[in-house]
């Protein structure tokens, strides 16, 4: 395991789930809120960045923004 890079890990580990699976290990990783998980969701939010258009990105971008607006204390 120790030649093996994580995206390559990850993207292995789901490339046979189905969308039900992946949904699941996405919205357990955001309940639990462990950090342990960051790793992968980091190469699922890579993924969607690499095979998004720019007006997708720009999207991406205005949620993000809008939501670390409400963050603030």
């Amino acid at each position: 395991m120790d030649d093996i890079k994580i995206r390559d890990y990850i993207i292995n580990n789901f490339k046979d789930d189905d969308t039900d699976t992946i949904k699941r290990a996405i919205e357990e990783s955001i309940e639990e809120q462990d950090e342990v998980t960051l790793p992968g969701m980091g190469v699922f939010f890579e993924i969607i960045w690499q095979d998004s258009s720019d007006e997708e990105r720009n999207k991406i971008l205005e949620k993000l923004k809008s939501r670390f607006h409400k963050k603030k204390d």
